[in-house]
């Protein structure tokens, strides 16, 4: 087969498995929805009036359904506590460190038990967990078919973003959060399967659904150019709420993970407490996705204080949610938290600058887009999906600077981690956002010489002089007679010595001139970073950090070979 034949083959390939993907994505979105539909509909609909109690205008009967709901995902997540969360990290976990794999049986149960939440009330979004299941549907389909590790992860994507796509019918903005989350950066080539698959995902749930989103955005959108700067303000307000947002989220999480209880009652703990803010805001959107709050802000039929109070409410039981163990998203939460401030900001400017004709869905939209990007780390991703939403490229401007501010603010506070790669962090993967992850999926033990040319500290510097002129090396490690490893020495150490220095040992040399080590299960990133902050060309890899014993090593032109494969396995071409 020639060149020709074998790219249309290829492409052909890659076509039809996006277009799957796109499908199999979609049909995920459908069935999630259609699933927390029937559940909230049991919930209450039918339990509420059953337990419907009123006190003082409230109804007790609101606290009992999250409670309710709790009790049936505690009996999940004792068993299988990998289901907590809202699934986008999984999907990146998987794509990145895992070849594009992900367990159908994880996937299932993690669909069932963030259905159950969201339905009975629990403050989460489903945008995420949809996304996780269009990918982990691709993932299963791309293991029946047996398909390479480079296509399973590219498809695995495609799977995030139809999903990601169908939820709000934006299928740019859908593509763009799978390659911003994903692939941490736009690869040209990729876009291409990727685009295909939003498209599909999202023509398929329109057809079915007829809908994608309850988001209602008035239209008459407009803003004057003298508010842009009032935009810019708001986006350096909404990036520090989101870092600080971040930080506590992930803090109430160790609080519950910490708390001396039964794992069980964690989750209906926190099921308690949303029960309880959620009747203090019962018709608001405290409880579940919260659309109905944001319908509210972007018609201006909220008070300041409302708005503030709702958004702050609606952090703490997101919080209350996601830190006691439940499933679900923080997509659709982050969208009503910046809707409420940005509306909020909107109605402050008003007052305080009458001459200036506030538009509220303006500012609720901006603030909106900067506290999404400010968490996420997805900045396009919010600018093209309000563009989307609104069909109005009025709204640009504005939205542009908050969301580029509130990105750069928050990724300056959480030192390029996002509200997803924070929960890779504490599983001990290292991933900055903002650029592709190469050298962090490949392991010291891949790369590693396993039989290292060494000098034996006993050993003289004019052995290591005719060792460097015998094998072309630079430098080696220097072991004891136990084989563990004490030093390295090079050419460097050779410089300007006179022969009646050379004859003395290799160990009298060996405090000149700090050293680093490497393990086979650290990473190539973590590998490269030693060998520049110790200006070395090789590093010694030992067995672990309590056995110094040498098991080989890795140079910089280890790592320079490494990366290049990883970034061509990256791309489809």
């Amino acid at each position: 087969m020639n060149s020709k034949d074998h790219y249309v083959k290829k492409w052909g390939i890659v076509i039809v498995f996006s277009i799957l993907a796109g499908l199999v994505g979609g049909l995920g979105a459908i069935l999630f929805r259609v699933m927390i539909t029937a559940v909230h509909s049991f919930f209450f609909g039918w339990v509420l009036p059953k337990v419907t109690y009123k006190v003082g205008g409230f109804n007790l009967g609101y606290i009992l359904l999250p409670t309710l709901g709790a009790m049936i995902v505690a009996l999940f997540i004792v068993r299988y506590p990998e289901i907590k969360g809202n699934g986008v990290p999984e999907v990146i976990e998987a794509v990145i460190f895992k070849g594009g794999n992900i367990p159908g049986s994880f996937a299932f149960i993690k669909t069932v038990a963030t259905a159950v939440t969201i339905g009975s009330g629990g403050s989460v979004g489903r945008e995420g967990p949809i996304g996780f299941i269009g990918a982990a549907l691709t993932s299963i389909i791309s293991h029946w078919f047996n398909l390479s590790r480079d296509m399973k992860k590219l498809l695995v994507t495609c799977g995030l973003a139809a999903g990601i796509a169908g939820t709000f019918n934006t299928p740019l903005a859908g593509a763009m959060f799978a390659l911003e989350v994903v692939y941490m950066g736009a690869f040209s080539i990729n876009l291409v399967p990727i685009f295909i698959a939003a498209v599909t995902g999202n023509a398929l749930t329109m057809a079915v659904l007829r809908r994608a989103v309850e988001i209602e955005i008035p239209g008459g959108l407009d803003h004057a150019l003298l508010e842009l700067p009032l935009f810019f303000v708001l986006g350096l307000v909404m990036g520090l709420m989101a870092a600080l947002y971040a930080r506590f989220l992930y803090g109430m999480v160790d609080r519950f993970s910490s708390a001396r209880m039964p794992e069980f009652l964690k989750p209906v703990l926190g099921g308690l407490g949303v029960g309880f803010l959620g009747m203090l805001f019962p018709t608001y959107g405290i409880f579940g996705i919260g659309y109905e709050g944001m319908r509210m802000a972007f018609y201006g039929k909220l008070a300041i204080g409302l708005l503030l109070t709702l958004a702050f409410i609606k952090m703490l039981a997101t919080a209350l949610t996601l830190g006691s163990g439940h499933s679900g998203g923080v997509f659709a939460p982050s969208l009503y938290i910046g809707t409420m401030f940005g509306a909020a900001f909107g109605q402050l400017v008003a007052l305080l600058i009458p001459s200036v004709r506030v538009s509220p869905a303006v500012y609720a939209l901006a603030g909106m887009a900067a506290f999404f990007s400010g968490m996420t780390q997805a900045p396009l991703t919010q600018i093209l999906m309000v563009t989307e939403l609104t069909r109005n490229y009025t709204v640009l401007p504005p939205v542009m600077t908050s969301a580029t501010i509130a990105f750069l603010t928050a990724r300056f506070f959480l030192k390029g981690d996002s509200i997803y790669t924070l929960k890779l962090r504490r599983k001990g993967y290292h991933v900055k956002t903002g650029k592709p992850v190469i050298l962090e999926t490949i392991s010291v033990g891949e790369i590693m010489t396993k039989e290292p040319v060494y000098v034996h500290k006993d050993s003289t510097l004019l052995d290591v002089e005719h060792l460097i002129s015998e094998t072309g090396h630079d430098c080696f490690p220097v072991v004891d007679d136990d084989m563990n490893v004490v030093g390295v020495i090079g050419v460097k150490d050779l410089l300007k010595k006179p022969t009646s220095l050379k004859r003395m040992r290799v160990e009298r040399f060996l405090n000149l001139r700090p050293f680093a080590v490497t393990y086979p299960i650290e990473t190539a990133e973590d590998a490269f970073e030693k060998l520049m902050e110790y200006d070395m060309n090789l590093l010694p890899v030992v067995r672990s950090e309590n056995d110094w014993r040498l098991v080989g090593v890795v140079t910089k032109r280890d790592i320079y070979k490494a990366y290049y494969r990883g970034l061509e396995g990256t791309y489809i071409d």
